[in-house]
């Protein structure tokens, strides 16, 4: 890249507590720095367990060195993003970034009003990622207000990303803009990382040879992924055949599983081993990932586990599953809340598992250099350049 095409890019997200949207996030800031070009990553909390993946190409500024930051797990993002808006107004008015993204839901209000604030020239991208319409998620009270947020501040953004057509449309309906003026791009899931993370050791005595066959769920322990559904499924599954259940992931419904585990007579074929930094050699060595949310954006979770050449079984929420599955020619799609459903994919599935390169070739339609190119096509066209 010439000197002159480098830009300054800015990456706003809540912080580094290791959800799903601010990995990808890394990803995205590291891909750009690697392209050329200067690049912030911007965050309302500096603490989390992300803080030792941060590439050395990337500056790291935290807008909460001025106050101390409560623990990462027990925030509420949304208010902290909100309450970092004169911090990084600040920050825009002294750096001056050509093109800040804004990189999820819960901070995009803050960046849309911080640059309002600090009357900067950057041009603003956001990133949906994930549905704002109440009816496609649970309507809880922190929520109900979001879609009226979004009709009314999202037409400041020059332009606005979408992680799947699900969410796109879902937007559109929202906002009531034009279909047109939302790209879809998918998340940069699939990464030279990935492989190799796969490949670590795992002992786990669960997948020694001639072992019953691990199902496996990724996720946080919350109202969104409804273990709920699997626990019930898998139980149904158990009663037919041998198998057990691996559920990686940490949330406050952990005491609710853990008693339908037991109500449910399966505590001792399930597993609930908490948070996994590395949960590829789990996607690599277990016999089928499920998804049973009741709504997503684009979980990359499903994507990762095709990348690992394991079997899929998803529920058919809105959205993102139908399209990385094609409509379920890669894996099955259920109702969602459908324990009956689900139960019956699994026993298929693990009766007749998927060829696993063919699982490889359709997962790496979302790889990060794909991601990256559609990325900087958008960015640095707001920033003056043309497209590459």
């Amino acid at each position: 890249m010439k000197k002159e095409d480098s830009r300054h890019l800015a990456v706003f997200i809540y912080g580094l507590s290791g959800s799903g949207s601010e990995r990808r996030t890394l990803t995205l800031a590291h891909a750009f720095a690697t392209r050329g070009h200067k690049v912030d990553l911007v965050v309302a909390c500096s603490q989390g367990p992300l803080y030792r993946e941060l590439s050395p190409l990337v500056r790291l500024v935290a807008l909460d060195h001025r106050w101390r930051c409560l623990p990462w797990a027990a925030m509420n993002k949304s208010r902290w993003a909100l309450a970092s808006v004169a911090a990084l107004a600040s920050y825009l008015r002294h750096e001056q970034p050509d093109v800040v993204l804004s990189a999820a839901n819960h901070v995009n209000d803050a960046a849309l009003w911080a640059r309002y604030l600090a009357r900067a020239r950057t041009r603003l991208a956001v990133r949906v990622s994930n549905h704002l319409s109440p009816s496609a998620v649970h309507t809880q009270s922190k929520k109900l207000f979001r879609p009226q947020l979004a009709g009314r501040f999202y037409p400041w953004a020059d332009a606005i990303i979408a992680v799947s057509d699900g969410v796109a449309d879902d937007v559109a309906r929202v906002t009531s803009l034009p279909r047109e003026r939302i790209t879809t791009i998918y998340n940069p899931v699939v990464t030279p990382e990935l492989q190799e993370k796969a490949r670590a050791a795992l002992d786990h005595p669960w997948f020694a040879p001639g072992s019953p066959p691990v199902v496996l769920g990724v996720g946080r322990l919350a109202t969104q992924k409804d273990f709920s559904t699997l626990l019930r499924a898998f139980g149904l599954v158990r009663a037919v055949r041998k198998a057990r259940l691996i559920i990686l992931g940490e949330g406050k419904e952990r005491p609710e599983l853990e008693a339908l585990t037991r109500g449910l007579d399966i505590a001792s074929d399930v597993a609930l081993p908490g948070f996994t930094p590395n949960p590829f050699p789990y996607m690599a060595r277990a016999s089928l990932l499920v998804l049973s949310s009741a709504w997503e954006g684009l979980p990359g979770v499903l994507i990762e586990a095709m990348a690992c050449g394991c079997p899929v079984v998803s529920t058919d929420c809105p959205s993102g599953p139908a399209e990385i599955l094609d409509g379920g020619t890669y894996g099955p799609l259920v109702p969602v809340g459908d324990d009956t459903a689900l139960a019956k994919a699994i026993l298929s599935v693990l009766e007749t598992p998927p060829d696993s390169e063919r699982l490889r070739t359709q997962a790496a339609q979302f790889s990060v250099d794909r991601a990256t190119d559609r990325y900087l096509q958008v960015l640095l066209e707001l920033s003056g350049l043309p497209k590459c």
